[in-house]
């Protein structure tokens, strides 16, 4: 006798709770480690995914929306009056194009984050960029003055990255069916 199995992630999944311990973009792919549990009695389980499909633009922009954090926590910038980007701005500012954050890394407890970048410089070269990490609410008080922020941007791109592990992802690029007449 043969029995489906269950799939425990992917858009065909029955509901599970997954906390993601690390995300990256890589090539518009998404590289994520996480831990998937179906039920509260149901033992954890650890993944390590590499998707060969394009992410999909929200988790990009979600992505590029933590570059002004990244700058100020690797001191690359200074804050000016007009630093941050509008809310309802779709792009960032141009003093943020040299800029990418490609991954990020939550702490044991999810109570912080230590994010992963680049800088491209002058011949196209790359500073490689890594945060220390931010712990959302210190003992001592913030040691990030936009720890609060933050920690709203690390959220909405750890919704997406969930998101991409269900299935969503970018259709483009991708061949359309043949239809035969």
């Amino acid at each position: 006798m043969l029995a489906q199995l269950a799939p425990i992630v992917g858009p065909e999944a029955a509901t599970s709770l997954i906390r993601i311990q690390k995300a990256r973009i890589k090539d518009y792919q998404l590289l994520a480690e996480f831990s998937e549990q179906r039920d509260p009695e149901a033992p954890i389980r650890s993944f390590a995914l590499a998707s060969q499909e394009l992410i999909h633009p929200d988790l990009q922009r979600c992505f590029a929306r933590l570059v002004p954090h990244l700058c100020l926590l690797c001191e690359q910038l200074r804050e000016t009056p007009d630093f941050w980007p509008d809310d309802e701005a779709e792009q960032l500012p141009a003093h943020f194009d040299s800029f990418t954050v490609t991954g990020l890394s939550l702490g044991r407890s999810g109570g912080g984050v230590t994010l992963i970048g680049q800088r491209r410089l002058a011949g196209n070269r790359v500073l490689n960029l890594i945060s220390p990490y931010v712990a959302y609410e210190a003992e001592t008080g913030p040691e990030y003055d936009y720890a609060g922020l933050l920690e709203l941007a690390v959220a909405e791109a750890l919704t997406e990255v969930e998101a991409a592990l269900r299935g969503k992802h970018n259709d483009a690029g991708r061949q359309l069916p043949l239809a035969l007449s």
